[in-house]
């Protein structure tokens, strides 16, 4: 029984990083985005997203409660220690370690984004294009927020490898190193984009170069 508990919750574990986990992860980058075609642009898109009909209960079910569960469990994977050297190869066993390592970095850089833009919009805060504006003017919140979105685009282009082995998708060594190209393509094209609104917060221009 325990065996069979720790199977499920590492399957769901798999699964929630990827939906809905995975899938905020793109339409938040993409909202964001917004922020290249200018200020304007970027606020009605953010207006947009909460203005959505049951948008707590969404924010609650589909994004907080399946990260909160996905952090815990995958802190729980992380301190339990176990090694992969003898199922993969060292290409694979680098991937495994830079997993857990931008996990871990992610929960302290998530706790933090919540903080600065959720729970001040609580507080009556205004969450727009001035707000990331001032937030990233700061060279250190600059690169830290930079580092989460490689963090965050490495861990679920990475995951997407993992989860396809884990749920039986990609079976064969060839379908694996398949996986490997997308996972690859995956990672390139979201930092491209979060790198770029970033950017765009600070600098249009240098989000347009």
């Amino acid at each position: 029984m325990p065996q069979n508990k720790e199977y499920f919750n590492r399957r769901l574990h798999s699964l929630l990083g990827v939906i809905p986990v995975g899938i905020f992860l793109i339409q938040h980058f993409i909202v964001n985005h917004f922020a290249v075609y200018g200020a304007s642009n970027f606020n009605a898109a953010a207006t947009f997203m909460e203005s959505l009909p049951f948008r707590y209960a969404l924010e609650i079910f589909l994004i907080f409660l399946p990260i909160l569960f996905h952090a815990i469990y995958g802190l729980y994977i992380v301190f339990q220690g176990k090694s992969n050297t003898s199922r993969y190869g060292y290409f694979r066993n680098w991937m495994f370690l830079l997993q857990r390592i931008t996990g871990v970095f992610l929960i302290i850089f998530i706790a933090w984004h919540v903080w600065e833009t959720r729970v001040q919009a609580a507080l009556g805060a205004d969450v727009n294009y001035d707000m990331m504006a001032d937030i990233l003017s700061s060279p250190f919140m600059l690169a830290f927020y930079i580092a989460g979105v490689v963090a965050a685009t490495f861990h679920f282009a990475n995951g997407l490898w993992s989860f396809s082995v884990s749920w039986g998708i990609t079976v064969t060594p060839r379908s694996q190193q398949i996986a490997g190209y997308v996972s690859i393509g995956v990672f390139l094209v979201l930092t491209f984009i979060g790198i770029r609104a970033i950017l765009a917060f600070i600098n249009p221009e240098l989000a347009n170069m």
